[in-house]
């Protein structure tokens, strides 16, 4: 059945339930960035893969709103399918709430999954839709009966990460949390949040690709917690342990349930962004709901001296892979077939080769020539270019190791470079070295700072459509909350965080012309503390990922006398500490591009 009977089918439905509506946002019941294939509705019910996106089906046209990272992608998914893209963001471009409000019939009803959508947004839609006297239904999962093969919900096997790589044991962070719930006077503290749980807990699991998380909810009350997985995710052993530290463990659905019996007037810690609607349904109706932000996002997002060390170790081995990688696709091409999979499966490869490697931290992004220029673009065997020895290959890709997330990206030259794309990756290169290299009074968020990233290319009259950075998780999710380079101030508690001595961001500015290339150089950078002196506590960045930028490709006439330095330091220390793990032929070449520019 192709997209347009998948959506008459589903119009079927709606109409029995009498739905004038429909929401479909991209989300698991936990609100993950990444879902396993079970949540994958969106995608089912429009052809749009991204990993960001949200639908609205209405009796006689459907809508899909995304960012800018997958404009051109969902362009091109979408042909034929009758839906309309409509550009989150841009100019003209009506918002999602905005259309809800606008079809919806006075009295109608709008439908969705609401253990697919935060309390947070359940409220905030309820009070739109009362001034035309519209209610929103949420019991009904109408996905379950139109998605006849829908894959299984999956409970994988599930592990305990040791105190020599967490840095921390259970014990320690679950007695943060009860202080915390202490000086609030709380008896409940509810997350939702899979890394969270995942962080605070100790434990690992395969519940969802490249996010090593254990599909859960977890309770904590003052002398013990609940942990509601699926059956058998833990040996008897791995059982014997969480017990042994208060934690019990249920069935996934039971916390439906759980939620119904807290006593009456209960004061329950939840965050209205990340619980699902259907969890709070539940609870009895004079319990008392804190909303604040959980204080675990932040504490997770400050690695402590293990975490920092093993990723310090992680790097080096990632660093090693991507740096053998680059090095024989240059050898290598124009004299035998390479394509956009075929080398990301042998960059893949290389990692694998590394000690303690686990898998990818995302799925690959192995974009050539023009589909660069599409910020997430993801090779298909229909899609997937051959490479030739001309214009770039922007690799985005990153790995998981016991010793902690990577997310690496390099534009690869593969040939001869052009004026014009000499001048773009310089610029883009120069917003990199000036991001990483700045100095700042703490107290800073990553709002003051984006702008050392896009100054090289404002200047040129270009920008690009996505942030600069991004918080990583250790041995969790490649993209964390809440630290960020964004030069946009958002709303909500905790969402423009200081900078904190320990917090792990990405660095990844990018220039993306539509039907010639992309470029992005990304690392991760590490936030600490420098001078303290009387106008107070200065900070800095120190480099995690060493991986030469492509030599051939930098236009170093663009670049003045601070930049060249800042490159030829990054260099030096890139030889330093990856050269020892290389053989005499791929040290050679290292040696080479990483020369010093005069």
């Amino acid at each position: 059945m192709d997209i347009r009977g998948r959506l008459a089918e589903f119009r079927k439905q709606m109409e029995k339930e009498q739905m004038d509506l429909y929401y479909v946002p991209t989300n698991d019941f936990h609100g993950s960035e990444y879902i396993s294939d079970y949540f994958k509705v969106r995608e089912f019910l429009s052809g749009f893969d991204g990993s960001a996106g949200e639908l609205v089906i209405t009796q006689q046209e459907a809508g899909l709103w995304t960012d800018g990272r997958y404009f051109l992608q969902a362009k091109k998914q979408l042909e034929g399918s009758g839906i309309t893209l409509y550009r989150s963001g841009q100019e003209g471009v009506i918002k999602l709430n905005d259309f809800i409000y606008e079809k919806i019939p006075e009295g109608g009803k709008l439908g969705c999954d609401g253990r697919l959508v935060s309390q947070a947004w359940a409220e905030g839609i309820v009070r739109m839709l009362s001034r035309k006297s519209a209610g929103l239904v949420t019991s009904t999962d109408i996905a379950n009966l139109v998605w006849k093969d829908r894959p299984e919900l999956l409970h994988q096997k599930a592990w305990i990460l040791s105190e020599d790589y967490a840095g921390e044991s259970r014990q320690s962070k679950l007695q943060k949390v009860r202080k915390f719930m202490e000086k609030w006077n709380g008896s409940h503290f509810i997350l939702n949040s899979l890394d969270d749980i995942a962080w605070l807990l100790n434990i690992r699991g395969n519940d969802i690709p490249c996010n090593p998380v254990v599909l859960s909810y977890l309770v904590v009350e003052k002398e013990q917690c609940f942990l509601f997985a699926g059956n058998d995710i833990f040996d008897q052993e791995q059982k014997q342990q969480l017990e042994a530290d208060g934690i019990i463990l249920r069935e996934y659905d039971a916390v439906y349930d759980y939620a119904k019996s807290f006593p009456q007037g209960d004061k329950i810690f939840a965050d209205k962004r990340t619980i699902n609607h259907e969890i709070v349904e539940n609870f009895p109706k004079n319990t008392r709901i804190v909303d604040m932000a959980s204080p675990v996002t932040y504490w997770k997002s400050i690695k402590n001296e293990t975490e920092i060390a093993n990723e310090k170790d992680a790097h080096i081995k990632d660093g090693v892979a991507v740096t053998r990688f680059i090095y024989w696709l240059k050898k290598n091409i124009g004299k035998e077939t390479i394509t956009e999979i075929s080398a990301a499966q042998k960059l893949e490869a290389f990692r694998m080769e590394g000690k303690h490697y686990l898998g990818p931290s995302f799925d690959p992004i192995a974009g050539y020539g023009a589909h660069g220029a599409i910020v997430h673009y993801s090779a298909t065997k229909e899609t997937n270019a051959v490479l030739k020895e001309q214009n770039f290959l922007l690799l985005d890709t990153g790995g998981q190791y016991m010793e902690g997330t990577t997310d690496i990206t390099r534009t690869i030259l593969l040939g001869k470079p052009t004026k014009e794309q000499q001048k773009y990756y310089t610029a883009v290169l120069r917003g990199n070295l000036n991001l990483c290299n700045a100095t700042f009074l703490y107290g800073c968020s990553g709002v003051a700072l984006d702008y050392a990233a896009r100054e090289p290319l404002w200047e040129m009259g270009c920008d690009y459509n996505h942030g600069t950075g991004h918080g990583v998780g250790y041995l969790l999710n490649v993209h964390e909350g809440n630290n960020a380079f964004r030069y946009r101030i958002l709303s909500g508690p905790g969402k423009n965080p200081v900078l904190e001595a320990g917090m792990i961001t990405s660095d990844e500015p990018g220039i993306y012309l539509e039907g010639k290339f992309g470029i992005r150089l990304e690392n991760l950078i590490l936030c600490v503390k420098k001078e303290k002196n009387e106008f107070g506590q200065f900070m800095g960045f120190e480099p995690l990922t060493y991986v030469p930028f492509d030599r051939a490709a930098i236009d170093i006439s663009q670049m003045n006398q601070k930049e060249i330095a800042r490159l030829n330091a990054y260099h030096r220390e890139v030889y330093e500490k990856i050269s020892p793990y290389l053989n005499e032929e791929e040290k050679e070449w290292l040696q080479k591009e990483c020369e010093p520019f005069a």
